[in-house]
This record gives structure tokens, C-alpha cells and sequence, in this order.
């Protein structure tokens, strides 16, 4: 009992020690807390445009040390800088050109993608091999990578995500979409091969329309790239691509490398015009290019307004339906374009009831009748079935299904199909006749007609149908025959006959019988 009188007595202990540890922790979380001064104010962003860092500090009040950071960074001017403003990696390597370099002015491009170091400041010298690191660090701000968010802050990469925030991991789809399914566009993938000759020079290799990203094409053999473009104004340009570089082709960043056997040509996108990428003849070979990009689907379906009401009193319906709509001109198109994208499923339309009010009558209150009696909704109408296409092994019929409105009168009067489109349009195509076809049925073989040497024997052979029945309809081409010759090894004490021995009574009347009677009709049924 006492040890159990002990063991009672120490449980609040220990509860009042936990509760002590608990408040110790929380406590020195506060300490570590209160030793810093409040967040100041945030800095100006290191960009205007493009994406860039913002900072804000706060003070250590304790003599000694504190724990955590003094600074913390956000992104700011996360808006597009304009086509002529440039890169801005590019910028700070230009920065360099007034000042001596080992005794001489260059000119300096930037060197992008560094994997060892995206965030040192590393320019190559125009028309030579020479590559300097002109600074340990880039300006915040700066993209680690040409095709990435993640910038760089005081010298490190850090991740940003297709929300513009820190530490964010939201990407963007394919189609350029933050957090989105990859659903606004297609993926365009193909090859071209080269059949130039003499007399044609030049060729069409492939179309890229307005707003496609992650452009690469690749061509092999002597012949050479260059674009044609036009905008959505109209305008017509076009792009020799003559040498290696990247390029600003109407708006659109174009990277183009030329090797001795090869040509790659990047654009990430989106596309600020339609670019026609064309080959011109070269050499005595062909080539071939092979061509990839996501394409945005800009024709899609847009929902419209409910319709008037088909009543004006009384009860009537009204619906919705499906517009296809151009997102580059922001006008409506003919459906053909929407059809175009199998992605595109075009919404069904929606009903609902409208103007159930009663109608004026001359003697007063008129009693509204129910509403699917006093002004049905549209409804699918079917002729008959046609004829089976086959009478057995499986056929086809059809019929026609429309979409019919009747009126208080019991007018019926076919309308347009999307009225009815509120309810799954009946089949229009079935099977029919899907049981197997008459077949013949062999019996088993009847004794020889003779106790030795050579004789006949018979079988009945039956026409039967899918439920074994006797029936006609089994092709005579195919039909197993009812008598062979036979052999008794037994010998005969007696001259053989020159002629096998025909059939005697049961079995030759039997079998003929049988075959009289089976003769019903030959053609299917």
C-alpha cells in the first residue's frame, strides 16, 4: 500500500515539473526574442522592374550575442521590364567597358548559367576567348539562371517561386501558368526533312504561333535557319540569324548558336508575334530539323447568358450555351476553331424555369397547370429501329434522333439540338442479331452395311440454330457429307463385289428421311 501511496504522491510532481520545463522554454524563446529590437523599415528594391530584393534590419540590444538573423529579404517590383531595357546580368558586365582591364578597354557580354557559381559577376570579352570574373557578387536581384525566378541576394541563389515569393516551390506549367495543370496549352512536337533543289531555295519549316514558350529546334546539315514574323498588327519582319548570339526579334528573345554541322535556335517565350521558322538551300545535302514547343490554345469555349424564356407567362425554360472565343483578338470565332483543340470539351448547357407567373385569363385567376403538363421542356424524339444489317453473327441498327419542342396545343415542331442538350442524347446506332449463325451438326456414324471387306456407312447431318434447334439457313458449300465407304478387316468366304453394297433398311431410309426433312429453306431467317 505504500508503495502505491508513493507512487499516487509523485504523479503531481512530475506533472508540476513538466509544467516548470515547458514555461522555462517558452520563456527563453521570449528572452531570445525580446534581446532583439523591432524590424526597421524595408529598403528600396534593388530593381525597378523585373524582380528584384527588398531588405529590412533590426538591432541586437544584448551585450553579448543573439540568436537568429538581423536581416530578412523579400522580392518587390515583380513586374516585366520593357523589351528595350535589357538584361540585367548584361547591364553590370557593360558597367566595365570604361574601365582598363590588364591595361585595355573591352567590351564586355555576360556569361550566364555559371553552375559552380551563378552569383559571381563573370563576363566574357567580345570577339575573344576571355572570360574574367569582374565581381564576387551580382546586384540582388539578379537571376541565377536565364530560365529560372531563383535570384541571387548577397551572393547566394536563392529559390523563388512563380509567386514571387522566397522559399517558394510553385512553378509554373508549360503553358506559363503559375500552379497551373498545363490545361491552356499542347505540346507541338515534329520533324522536317529537307527535299531543296535547284529551283527551290527556300522552305517552310514550321509555324510558332503567337504566345508559344520553350521553342528549340535543332537542324542537322548544311543548310541554314531564319525566321520570317508577323504580328498581331500585321506587321512582317524577318530575322537572318547570320551569327551566334542572342537576338530581340519583335520583342521576342531569340538564342541562336551556329555550329559547323548543326544550328540550335532557342526561345523561351511567350512569343510576342507569329514566327515562321524557314530553311534556306546551302549544300549539296539534306537536312533535317527537328522542332518542339508548347502551343497556347487560344480558342477556347466561353459560356454565355441564359437565353430569353421560351414563355412569357405560365412557366417556360430558358439555357445557356457554348461560344467559341479567341483570346488574342477577344471576339467570338466559329466553333470549327474550338473543335480544333481535342482539349477543348465544349460545356453542356444549363436550363432552368423562368416567368412562372400566371397568364392573364378573361374570367380572372387562371390556375397555373403543372409545369412539364402546361409547357414541357424540349425533349429527344427517335424514329424506329431500321432493319438489322445482318440476321445472326452480330449487325448494326439505326435510327434518327432529334430534338422536338411541343406546344399548349400539342404542336410538336423540331428545334436545335442544344435546347435538349440538358439530358444525353439517345443512341442513334446499336447491335442487334448478336447470337451465332446456323450451323450443321454432324451425328455419329451409323455400322458398316456389311460384317466383312468393303460396304458404306451413313450419319445424319442436322442444320441447327443458336438454341439447338432444327432449323434452315446453313450454307450447302459447307455442309458435311452423310455416307463414306468402310472397311471390315473380317474376311469374306465369298467373291467380292466389283460395287460397294448400298444401304439396306434401317439405316439408307433413315438417313433419307432425315435429309427431307431438313430441307427447309436455305436462305437466312
Amino acid at each position: 500500500m505504500e508503495c502505491c501511496r508513493r507512487a499516487t504522491s509523485g504523479t503531481p510532481l512530475l506533472f508540476l515539473a513538466f509544467l516548470l520545463l515547458s514555461s522555462r522554454t517558452a520563456r527563453s524563446e521570449e528572452d531570445r526574442d525580446g534581446l532583439w529590437d523591432a524590424w526597421g523599415p524595408w529598403s528600396e528594391c534593388s530593381r525597378t522592374c523585373g524582380g528584384g530584393a527588398s531588405y529590412s534590419l533590426r538591432r541586437c540590444l544584448s551585450s553579448t550575442s543573439c540568436e537568429g538573423r538581423n536581416i530578412r529579404y523579400r522580392t518587390c517590383s515583380n513586374v516585366d521590364c520593357p523589351p528595350e531595357a535589357g538584361d540585367f546580368r548584361a547591364q553590370q558586365c557593360s558597367a566595365h567597358n570604361d574601365v582598363k582591364h590588364h591595361g585595355q578597354y573591352y567590351e564586355w557580354l555576360p556569361v550566364s548559367n555559371d553552375p559552380d557559381n551563378p552569383c559571381s559577376l563573370k563576363c566574357r570579352a567580345k570577339g575573344t576567348a576571355l572570360v574574367v570574373e569582374l565581381a564576387p557578387k551580382v546586384l540582388d536581384g539578379t537571376r541565377c539562371y536565364t530560365e529560372s525566378l531563383d535570384m541571387c541576394i548577397s551572393g547566394l541563389c536563392q529559390i523563388v517561386g512563380c509567386d514571387h515569393q522566397l522559399g517558394s516551390t510553385i512553378k509554373e506549367d508549360n503553358c506559363g501558368v503559375c500552379n497551373g495543370d498545363g490545361s491552356t496549352c499542347r505540346l507541338v512536337r515534329g520533324q522536317y526533312k529537307s527535299q531543296l533543289s535547284a529551283t527551290k531555295l527556300d522552305d517552310t519549316v514550321v509555324a510558332v504561333p503567337y504566345g508559344s514558350r520553350h521553342i528549340r529546334l535543332v537542324l542537322k546539315g548544311p543548310d541554314h535557319l531564319y525566321l520570317e514574323t508577323k504580328t498581331l498588327q500585321g506587321v512582317k519582319g524577318e530575322s537572318s540569324l547570320s551569327s551566334s548570339g542572342t537576338f530581340l526579334v519583335d520583342n521576342s528573345s531569340v538564342d541562336f548558336q551556329k555550329f559547323p554541322d548543326k544550328e540550335v535556335l532557342r526561345m523561351a517565350g511567350p512569343l510576342t508575334a507569329d514566327f515562321i521558322v524557314k530553311i534556306r538551300n546551302s549544300g549539296p545535302t539534306d537536312s533535317t530539323v527537328q522542332f518542339i514547343f508548347y502551343q497556347p490554345i487560344i480558342h477556347r469555349w466561353r459560356e454565355t447568358d441564359f437565353f430569353p424564356c421560351s414563355a412569357t407567362c405560365g412557366g417556360g425554360y430558358q439555357l445557356t450555351s457554348a461560344e467559341c472565343y479567341d483570346l488574342r483578338s477577344n471576339r467570338m470565332v466559329a466553333d470549327q476553331y474550338c473543335h480544333y483543340y481535342p482539349e477543348n470539351v465544349k460545356p453542356k448547357p444549363k436550363l432552368q424555369e423562368c416567368n412562372l407567373d400566371p397568364c392573364p385569363a378573361s374570367d380572372g385567376y387562371k390556375q397555373i397547370m403543372p409545369y412539364d403538363l402546361y409547357h414541357p421542356l424540349p425533349r429527344w424524339e427517335a424514329t424506329p429501329w431500321t432493319a438489322c444489317s445482318s440476321s445472326c453473327g452480330g449487325g448494326i441498327q439505326s435510327r434518327a434522333v432529334s430534338c422536338v419542342e411541343e406546344d399548349i396545343q400539342g404542336h410538336v415542331t423540331s428545334v436545335e439540338e442544344w435546347k435538349c442538350m440538358y439530358t444525353p442524347k439517345m443512341p442513334i446506332v446499336q447491335p442487334c442479331n448478336i447470337f451465332d449463325c446456323p450451323k450443321w451438326l454432324a451425328q455419329e456414324w451409323s455400322p458398316c452395311t456389311v460384317t466383312c471387306g468393303q460396304g458404306l456407312r451413313y450419319r445424319v447431318v442436322l442444320c441447327i440454330d443458336h438454341r439447338g434447334m432444327h432449323t434452315g439457313g446453313c450454307s450447302p458449300k459447307t455442309k458435311p457429307h452423310i455416307k463414306e465407304e468402310c472397311i471390315v478387316p473380317t474376311p469374306c468366304y465369298k467373291p467380292k463385289e466389283k460395287l460397294p453394297v448400298e444401304a439396306k433398311l434401317p439405316w439408307f431410309k433413315q438417313a433419307q428421311e432425315l435429309e427431307e426433312g431438313a430441307v427447309v429453306s436455305e436462305e437466312p431467317s
